[in-house]
């Protein structure tokens, strides 16, 4: 089901809907992909994508944005991430440094400084609640998302060529 059809006919601030997401990457920097999953009561979309030289905190940034993105209207949501920078970057660093005008306490620039403000962009209309969860390590829907961030990364991967058996 669409995701624009989530929230149809429920009050949209009332039930969250439930966001499951991960970044990979093959190499860091390399090629990398990105994947998320949201839930509303019993609808369900896999969202994933990559690039081709990436790293994995650029996808991990990615998987939440293009997340809160697909959500068509303000809503009450539960971010779940394996990526302790993304929640800590969103719960306790982004303030600072827009305060400082996206430099860090060190009055660097931010890293990943479109990334992060397309984050801050994203999460602006919506409630959101950041969870962390432990990466492989068993939780279905985080294991899902890592599914979907390989898958997302598959078609930058360099191909290998199969060697013929020896003969």
């Amino acid at each position: 089901m669409p995701v624009s059809h989530l929230a149809q006919g429920h009050d949209p601030l009332s039930e969250p809907v439930v966001i499951h997401t991960d970044g990979a990457c093959s190499g860091n920097p390399g090629p990398g992909g990105w994947g998320a999953i949201l839930q509303f009561g019993e609808h369900r979309k896999e969202l994933s994508g990559g690039e081709a030289l990436t790293t994995n905190n650029k996808m991990e940034l990615t998987a939440a944005i293009e997340a809160l993105n697909a959500l068509k209207r303000p809503c009450t949501v539960e971010i779940h991430t394996d990526s302790q920078y993304v929640k800590n970057g969103v719960q306790s660093w982004m303030h600072g440094w827009k305060r400082n005008g996206w430099k860090t306490a060190d009055k660097k620039p931010v890293k990943n400084l479109e990334l992060w403000q397309a984050l801050d962009e994203a999460t602006k209309r919506h409630e959101i609640s950041w969870h962390w969860v432990k990466g492989h390590n068993g939780h279905d829907l985080n294991e899902r998302a890592d599914q979907l961030a390989n898958e997302g990364m598959a078609p930058f991967k360099p191909k290998r060529e199969k060697l013929a058996p020896p003969v």
